[in-house]
Order: structure tokens, then C-alpha cells, then sequence
């Protein structure tokens, strides 16, 4: 394989969890896109604004390329937690374009930059912040993928959609009744452990 088509398997990897946090939001109200359904506050806005932080930092600034926009949620001194939860002036709307604002410059990041091409994580410890693009977009790809799956349980809290995406939500294709049945089973295996 050549470094451009190993580039390009990565970014298909990492579009894949893009696109599958933002589905997550998908038909519902604000407030269901607000709600924090877990003790942590985890919600569903939350973690597609969060993403466009992170995303921006380890593609953008990590490789001397900022984000030109700002994200006050994202900086020194920024209340706890300020990028996991959207104020009621921050909309579905504005938020999933800014993500997507945030795809286009990570996407001529990993364009640009060769894989083995070297940054700096600055809110990494001295010792590890000297890192690869690949080494970035390998932990990038890991972290997107682990708040999708944040998503899908949020999401499945709020109104029991589960699944992937709309073409492919890679779930068995049971009946309500089936998921009532399969999961009293799995209920019953738990209570007998």
C-alpha cells in the first residue's frame, strides 16, 4: 500500500465515526438533544461540540495549523466541562456546521501533512507530545468512534433508536416484541450469574 491510500483508510475510518456521532442527533428536539440521561451529564449536542474541539486541536494545532475559529469552550481557563454541554445560543445546527467546518480543515491536515510528518500535543506530557500524523489520526479515529458509542446508548435512552446509521444500523432485524424477549433472556442469564 502507499502512504496516500494508508492516509486515505484512515480518514475513511474517521468520517465513519463523524458521520455516525452527528446521525445520533437525527430527528430530535433540542431538549432531546440536550437531555443528560447519565449521572456524568453525558448528551448528545454535548459530544458532537466536544468532537469539533478535539478535532481541531489534534489536526489543527498539533501540526501548526490552527482552527481559525474560535472555540472559547476549548481554551485555558474554560469552566470544567464547558465543551460537553451546548448553551441554549449554540444550536443543533450551528454546531453540527462548525463540526463539519472542522472535518474540512482536519481533511487538508491529513492531506498535507505526510503520515510519518511530526506535531506537537501540547496538553500532552513532554515526554509523548512529539507525535506522527498517523499516531494522531490512530488515536483521533479511536476517541471519535468511542463517543459514538456514547451516542448510540444516549440516543437509545431517549426514544430505544439503536443502530449505526440510517442505512445500515448493523442491528438483528427482531421485532419489539423479539428485543422484549431477547433482552428478558439476557436479564434472566444476569440474574442467575
Amino acid at each position: 500500500m502507499t502512504e496516500d491510500a494508508d492516509a486515505g483508510d484512515l480518514r475513511r475510518y474517521l468520517q465513519e465515526a463523524r458521520e455516525a456521532l452527528v446521525f445520533k442527533l437525527d430527528g430530535l428536539s433540542p431538549y432531546d438533544m440536550r437531555r443528560p440521561l447519565v449521572p456524568t451529564g453525558t448528551n448528545l449536542l454535548g459530544l458532537v461540540k466536544h468532537m469539533a474541539g478535539v478535532e481541531a486541536g489534534y489536526l489543527g494545532s498539533t501540526f501548526g495549523r490552527p482552527f481559525p475559529e474560535p472555540m472559547p469552550w476549548m481554551e485555558d481557563g474554560a469552566e470544567d466541562n464547558a465543551d460537553m454541554w451546548a448553551t441554549l445560543d449554540e444550536t443543533r445546527d450551528g454546531l453540527v456546521d462548525l463540526y463539519r467546518r472542522v472535518w474540512a480543515h482536519s481533511d487538508a491536515t491529513i492531506a498535507d501533512v505526510p503520515l510519518n510528518g511530526t506535531g506537537r500535543v501540547a496538553w500532552w506530557p513532554a515526554e509523548r507530545n512529539t507525535v506522527t500524523l498517523h499516531r494522531i489520526l490512530v488515536h483521533l479515529i479511536s476517541e471519535t468512534h468511542r463517543h459514538a458509542g456514547h451516542a448510540d446508548i444516549v440516543r437509545e435512552l431517549i426514544d430505544g433508536a439503536a443502530g449505526l446509521r440510517s442505512l445500515n444500523d448493523n442491528l438483528p432485524s427482531g421485532s419489539p416484541a423479539w428485543w422484549a424477549d431477547y433482552r428478558a433472556g439476557l436479564e434472566q442469564t444476569a440474574r442467575q450469574a
